[in-house]
């Protein structure tokens, strides 16, 4: 048995276990990051990269079928679902071999094998013992599925649907969250029948519900089906076709169907409640500081409660780094932190939604404006339908951004900063943004916020 020392040891090499060990690295510690599988994580192997990847595919598929529109006279023939993957394969083992030469230049050592934590500053890979002054866990998460809802045969989570060699026919989705939405998106545009069986009343329950409301009616124009407000009861299937039975009496057929009901904390089996680490249904509970009660050991992204965004976990992991440092690093709150959602039309939002800011702050202290797209040049341009969305407190912060529309995701940068900053409308309508821009919708809603519109009425 060898036992190796380092100042900082990481177990599990996903998007926010690399980022710790980058930083601290830069900051004079040495580091470790142990991984099972692959460095990157789900994020980049399973999750955000390839399922965008896929997304750009269908994006492509559908400017082909509407560019008479536009005066290109294009077509699809079809969807070539080997050439896809193909593009998704080589853009992941790109961005996969870039990883490993930023941690290598980053001198951060790399144990390939399972670690499991056998006391507050070791664990244990195979017979090695890799010690740290702090252990830092970031082990990511996995794909639920519902009690008794087994995934097996035809009923599939995001990771199978990504390996899937045909495009099916018709493709039932459980859960119409950020995942069901996005496959949802992919899969009609490639040509297949979708339908969304979503338990509360809207698609993306967890944003602003203005958002919500415009993403169904785009998906009813665009011939995606959904059932909201209806709980799953069963499935059966067999060779060839799943049956999803609803609490309602209605059923729905599909070649497959798809469990998007959210990801759970890959925590059991390593070693954490035994060494006294606080848990909660298998989550690590952690101070804001993200210190856990046990001296020495760290917990950061899917692994904590919260919202479960690769970006997360790098804010979370160059956190930690910097707070093992002395350095006392800004706390960024999980509302604060910026979401987009690439289904199309795309939704991206940071802050607190209308409803969140008056229940914080009383309903005579909020106001907000929604900003259609159809007034900005470069949206009709492109073709979207959408709005921007501002919430501020009256003569205070803007404290909320909610967007729908295409490439609405490249916005919430300059939304994330906005909110952040607790910038008044008023700090920002002086600001030049680009014409024609869809940055410009972000002006045109500080300027109507200011009292001085231009374009909004």
């Amino acid at each position: 048995m060898a036992d190796q020392q380092f100042d900082i040891v990481v177990l599990g090499g996903g998007s926010a276990g690399y980022a710790a060990a980058i930083r601290a690295t830069q900051l004079g510690f040495s580091a470790a990051v142990i991984e099972k599988d692959k460095l990157g994580g789900t994020c980049l192997h399973r999750g955000c990269v390839p399922t965008k990847a896929l997304l750009h595919s269908a994006e492509i598929a559908d400017v082909a079928r509407e560019g008479e529109k536009y005066g290109v006279l294009s077509s699809v023939s079809g969807v070539d679902i080997a050439g896809v993957t193909r593009f998704r394969e080589n853009l992941v083992a790109g961005k996969f071999k870039g990883l490993q030469g930023l941690l290598k230049a980053n001198n951060i050592t790399v144990i390939a094998g399972e670690g499991k934590l056998v006391a507050a500053n070791t664990v244990q890979v195979g017979e090695d013992r890799i010690i740290g002054k702090n252990v830092v866990l970031a082990t990511g998460s996995f794909s639920r599925s519902l009690p008794g809802l087994a995934i097996e045969g035809r009923v599939i989570t995001s990771e199978q649907a990504l390996e899937l060699q045909e495009i099916p026919k018709r493709v039932a989705i459980l859960g119409g969250g950020v995942i069901g939405v996005e496959f949802a998106s992919v899969w009609k545009s490639f040509g297949a029948e979708v339908t969304i069986i979503e338990g509360l009343p809207h698609l993306v329950p967890n944003e602003e519900e203005s958002i919500s409301k415009q993403l169904e009616r785009a998906f009813r124009k665009r011939g995606i089906d959904f059932k909201l407000g209806v709980r799953f009861q069963s499935v059966t299937q067999d060779a060839n076709t799943v049956t999803v039975a609803l609490e309602d009496g209605n059923t729905v057929e599909a070649d497959y169907l798809l469990v998007a009901v959210g990801r759970g904390p890959v925590t059991q089996g390593l070693g954490y409640e035994e060494v006294g680490i606080e848990m909660d249904r298998g989550f690590v509970l952690t101070n804001e500081r993200l210190s856990t009660n046990v001296a020495g050991v760290y917990a950061i992204g899917d692994i904590v409660p919260g919202l479960q965004l690769a970006h997360r976990g790098y804010q979370q992991g160059i956190f930690v780094a910097e707070e093992i440092a002395g350095l006392n690093p800004v706390i960024v709150e999980d509302v604060n932190i910026p979401k987009v959602t690439y289904c199309d039309p795309e939704i991206a939002s940071v802050g607190l939604t209308e409803a969140k800011a008056k229940a914080q702050y009383g309903d005579d202290r909020v106001v907000s404006y929604e900003y259609n797209l159809a007034g900005n040049a470069k949206s009709s341009i492109l073709g979207t339908a959408g709005s921007v969305k501002a919430v501020r407190v009256v003569d205070g912060p803007v404290v909320g951004v909610h967007m729908v529309g295409a490439r609405v995701g490249e916005l919430v940068g300059e939304a994330q900063l906005i909110v952040n900053w607790e910038a008044y409308p008023e700090d920002v309508a002086p600001f030049v943004h680009g014409h024609p821009t869809q940055n410009e919708t972000i002006g045109e809603s500080m300027l109507k916020l200011a009292g001085k519109p231009l374009h909004a009425i």
